[in-house]
């Protein structure tokens, strides 16, 4: 029935029967998004997300495959406005990533201008703690949104206003990875599976370390060779590596965002666990 079920659902949200609600509910935000809620309804999962958040530590952020951006904690404001993102909404960890990588993360609409556009739906992690030097990081998972866009070109722009950034991939599928660093604008390390030469750019400190103290260890000395390839332990050295978050070194709480203003989170179909 898709849109022509909506008022029926609002109905039974309403009026009952009881045991119906809370599915009209879910079945209302798959179809239409959190706008086809009423005002109380809106509320009620606002301040149930600010419960949770006061108690969420520690968080998860998936390790085993995707694809994500790594920017400074410190330059948030800054890479906000390079990626022209639009209605900041204060998320849990949960709902967050499965926003960001199992419900949709594309739509198309009319802007208010009455032209079709594409809006994409992003979500930026709390700050991490990097446990080498300290620095805070925020992860920026957006399957959609970095497919679409190039996560490359994203993490170059970003590095032009906020001095570094950096874009991650795994992919279990075709058996590749990826990492790439970029600072003020520039390409300065990378590596990926299936590229020729597979590394661009200068061996990065943490790559001539690993070199080194592999030197004992025959296997390991061929793998670290021209630097190292495993993206995990790219990120876990330059920014964060993905995976359960220690409570000690995860501040603040995540946001969802998107990319048009005429799109607000509220628009995108699909209910998210709190």
């Amino acid at each position: 029935m898709g849109g022509d079920a909506l008022p029926r659902l609002r109905e039974i949200r309403a009026q009952g029967p009881g045991h119906l609600r809370a599915k009209a509910l879910t079945m209302l935000v798959d179809l239409a998004g959190a706008e086809s809620l009423g005002e109380r309804d809106k509320d009620a999962v606002d301040r149930l997300v600010r419960i949770k958040l006061l108690s969420e530590l520690p968080v998860k952020v998936p390790s085993e495959a995707g694809r994500w951006l790594a920017l400074p904690a410190e330059r948030f404001d800054d890479a906000l406005s390079v990626l022209e993102l639009h209605d900041l909404k204060a998320v849990t960890t949960v709902m967050g990533v499965a926003a960001a990588t199992k419900a949709t993360g594309s739509i198309s609409f009319q802007s208010a201008k009455g032209e079709k556009r594409t809006a994409y739906r992003v979500f930026i992690t709390p700050e991490f703690e990097n446990w080498l030097t300290g620095a805070r990081w925020r992860l920026l998972w957006g399957n959609s949104f970095l497919d679409e866009l190039d996560g490359f070109i994203l993490a170059g722009k970003i590095s032009e206003r906020c001095g570094e950034a950096h874009f991650y991939v795994i992919d279990p599928y075709n058996g590749s990875e990826s990492w790439y660093v970029a600072r003020d604008g520039r390409s300065v390390r990378g590596y990926s599976t299936y590229a020729h030469p597979q590394f661009s750019g200068e061996p990065l400190p943490f790559e001539i370390e690993r070199r080194e103290d592999s030197m004992d260890d025959e296997e390991e000395a061929a793998l670290y060779a021209e630097g190292v390839p495993e993206t995990l332990t790219a990120a876990d050295s330059l920014s964060a590596e993905p995976g359960p978050m220690l409570a000690d070194h995860t501040h603040g709480h995540g946001w969802l965002a998107t990319t048009h203003a005429d799109c607000p989170n509220s628009r995108f179909p699909g209910a998210l666990p709190i």
